[in-house]
């Protein structure tokens, strides 16, 4: 059987493509068919850990019991209104 052909032209007006060429240029002749493998793989488990940790959370927060938060008015000083009143030139 023939090993399968695959073939990266990079479009390097495209900034995500440059980027990648950039990388991929600075492994070292010879292991950049095993970095591009591990960087695949990577991708891949690093999607599958999201989808997995996004399901989980989603769980978690269905059982959490939801309460609004209480926030107290605080009321502005009578002297400070006094102050401000001042400052407006009102008595």
């Amino acid at each position: 059987m023939n090993r399968p052909l695959f073939m990266f032209r990079p479009n390097l007006q495209n900034e995500d493509h440059r980027r990648a060429w950039e990388i991929l240029q600075a492994v070292p002749e010879g292991q950049k068919s095993a970095f591009l493998v591990q960087a695949i793989l990577e991708s891949k488990r690093a999607n599958v850990l999201e989808t997995t940790l996004r399901r989980v959370l989603r769980e978690e927060l269905k059982a959490v019991p939801s309460q609004p938060v209480v926030q107290q008015e605080e009321s502005i000083p009578e002297q400070m209104m006094g102050f401000l009143g001042s400052l407006l030139g009102e008595e």
